[in-house]
């Protein structure tokens, strides 16, 4: 059985965002980034929510784009090589390969794919990871703590939930972020 994870870079007072819907001081180094590769590497197919699909699909033409870091190209190269399913109700096509469009989250459905998925799922966006997380699916999280307050904006998780979580590693990194990766503890 394949594991569901959620993944994602996180303000140190615990956002997804800020108040603006910005994000931009989560930039990570080319050392984070080369990590990140790493873990999407064992990824067999995202879930993604509308919004965090529009951000992502740019990784289907990035190796397209002049001057793009090695770094940059093999992530292109991971995501693109990786299933993904939107879920949207507004989202008519999608414009990236090996994507398909799910008009609603279905728990039972994720634990199904899970049970007959080869390699790892991850969900993307808090608002789907909620809905993930709410259904019992996720089964691990990595979070990559930036060094940074927002005050406010997106939490990166929901706000009405209870976990148990054990934590299996911690890595720390020049720039001042830590990942921390935790199981669900059942």
């Amino acid at each position: 059985m394949a594991n569901l994870i959620y993944a994602g870079i996180v303000s140190l007072d615990g956002y997804f965002a800020d108040a603006n819907d910005k994000f931009d001081w989560a930039m990570p180094s080319e050392e984070v980034h080369s990590f990140i590769n790493d873990l999407e590497r064992k990824i067999g197919t995202h879930l993604y929510g509308r919004r965090l699909y529009e951000i992502m699909v740019a990784w289907e033409t990035m190796d397209t784009l002049a001057g793009q870091s090695p770094i940059v190209l093999d992530y292109a190269n991971i995501w693109r090589a990786a299933d993904k399913i939107v879920f949207s109700k507004s989202l008519k096509t999608v414009s990236s390969a090996r994507t398909t469009i799910e008009r609603e989250f279905n728990g039972e459905a994720v634990r199904n794919l899970k049970n007959n998925s080869r390699a790892d799922l991850s969900v993307g966006g808090p608002d789907l990871a909620a809905h993930a997380i709410k259904a019992g699916v996720v089964d691990a999280y990595h979070l990559f703590i930036t060094p940074v307050l927002v005050g406010g904006g997106k939490p990166f998780f929901p706000a009405d939930i209870h976990l148990n979580l054990k934590l299996v590693g911690e890595c720390r990194f020049d720039n001042g972020m830590v990942h921390l990766h935790y199981k669900t503890v059942t």
